[in-house]
């Protein structure tokens, strides 16, 4: 069985998140979960506290490794011999985006695959910047993040 990448900037990292890791971790052999340091984005957490929250969050999952990666994900497919992508779909309004990924990825890397898989019902609607935005207002966001990431969030909005 294949080994497959779900790469993610997770800034933070939410129940979605690990929601869509243990779905792909009970399909794949082996599933790396890559913390994206995409210079583009202008992410509220360090790299460094975002891979630090991944692991936590993801530690005791027998078949998900944590990873950081700085650089193109067709390209970390080749260095840990991988060739799927595991994106989470929540709604139709991410499809487009993730559909454009897909092929750019296959065309830098032909022997990538893209797999997606949706989430709970019960996640479809949550993303991290709504977490970081209820946080930011002083809301309690222990139903959307694991404790290790609600108290880093809880520290932030101090």
């Amino acid at each position: 069985m294949p080994t497959a990448l779900y790469p993610g900037t997770f800034d933070p990292i939410t129940f979605g998140h690990i929601d869509i890791a243990k779905r792909a971790a009970k399909i794949f052999s082996k599933v790396i979960a890559v913390v994206a340091n995409n210079p583009t984005k202008n992410p509220l957490f360090s790299h460094k506290d975002r891979l630090a929250m991944a692991s936590e969050a993801l530690k005791g999952m027998p078949n998900i490794e944590v990873i950081s990666y700085s650089g193109l994900i067709a390209n970390c497919l080749l260095e840990h011999k991988a060739t799927v992508l595991i994106r989470g779909l929540r709604a139709i309004s991410d499809f487009e985006y993730e559909f454009q990924m897909a092929f750019t990825n296959r065309n830098i890397n032909e022997s990538a695959e893209t797999v997606f898989l949706m989430p709970s019902a019960e996640f479809t609607y949550l993303n991290s910047s709504m977490v970081k935005q209820i946080s930011r207002l002083g809301g309690d966001v222990s139903s959307f993040v694991p404790q290790c990431v609600a108290r880093r969030l809880a520290k932030k909005a101090r």
